[in-house]
């Protein structure tokens, strides 16, 4: 059974996360320890709560998720994980992120009511493993006030529309992420959790 690290950066509830990955076949520890991120099989980010307080919590664990994600370690972000994943955001001012991604994490548009809560349609942009057995125009569950735009459009798998087309999920090599949260819904997020933990164990 693969051990999955689920980071504890103090913010949010981190049950639904743990329970997904379980129910996919993961042993999962809830941790903010460097020795069980590194002798963990793969490293998930949470996501929920504001860039720049989970940026300071990170602070001691950085360069370790940094050294997993260079030994080919996978990666997954959720929300606020993903965004922690590219260079910037200007939640809060410019506060610096991981960098792993280049690019940026912008406000929705004012022309629409934010945060986004709720579902939305999952436009898929090119296959990927974490999406085996998931339909293009699934629907999945946001929660979220902004959105990342990546340097490169390479690392974009997935799109969405909610006052402005955006990337919902990427992926560049061993690390992957999502703008929604894939424990929140349903079986098309189980499915992706499962897949996960698939990838993990190969």
């Amino acid at each position: 059974m693969p051990q999955v690290a689920v980071v504890n950066y103090g913010v949010g509830n981190l049950r639904s996360i743990r329970r997904g990955l379980e129910k996919s076949g993961a042993a999962v520890k809830v941790t903010h320890s460097p020795s069980d991120l590194l002798s963990s099989d793969a490293i998930v980010l949470p996501g929920v709560g504001a860039f720049a307080p989970a940026v300071k919590n990170m602070a001691p664990i950085a360069d370790v998720v940094a050294e997993a994600m260079t030994d080919g370690k996978p990666i997954l972000g959720v929300c606020l994980g993903l965004q922690l994943l590219f260079t910037r955001s200007s939640e809060g001012g410019s506060v610096k992120g991981l960098d792993f991604i280049s690019g940026d994490i912008v406000k929705l548009p004012d022309t629409v009511k934010t945060p986004q809560m709720g579902w939305n349609t999952l436009n898929i942009e090119k296959s990927h493993p974490l999406l085996e057995g998931v339909k293009d125009g699934s629907y999945v569950y946001f929660v979220h006030s902004y959105y990342p735009q990546p340097a490169d459009s390479g690392v974009v798998v997935a799109t969405t529309e909610y006052g402005v087309r955006f990337a919902s999920m990427v992926a560049k090599k061993n690390l992957f992420a999502t703008q929604f949260h894939p424990e929140k819904s349903s079986k098309t997020g189980l499915t992706m959790l499962k897949n996960f933990v698939r990838i993990v164990k190969r």
